[in-house]
């Protein structure tokens, strides 16, 4: 049985630092970061604003996507966010 998973991008209250990220509980993920429950980077740099993501059924092709998003540039980056996110809105209070 295949499991749904997610990459997804955050920033802070700014949007001057952006994180991607992968998991295959994207509400439990992003409450963590919002928590600040685990040491690292969302935490240092207060990253807790949820501005996209995408579900895929298989990890190895979710893992693909975030290396690919990662290897891009931060211009690459926004706009994707601004392709389905323009006003930069905090997309938790929708999936939860």
């Amino acid at each position: 049985m295949q499991k749904e998973c997610y990459i997804y991008i955050m920033t802070n209250k700014r949007n001057t630092v952006l994180y991607t990220g992968v998991t295959n509980d994207l509400i439990r993920r992003i409450y963590e970061h919002k928590s600040k429950i685990v040491e690292g980077f969302t935490k240092r740099y207060n990253v807790n604003k949820l501005v996209y993501y995408e579900m895929y059924e298989d990890i190895s092709q979710a893992i693909a996507r975030e290396k690919q998003i990662k290897a891009g540039s931060r211009q690459k980056k926004i706009n994707l966010i601004n392709s389905i996110n323009p006003e930069w809105k905090d997309l938790y209070l929708e999936i939860i």
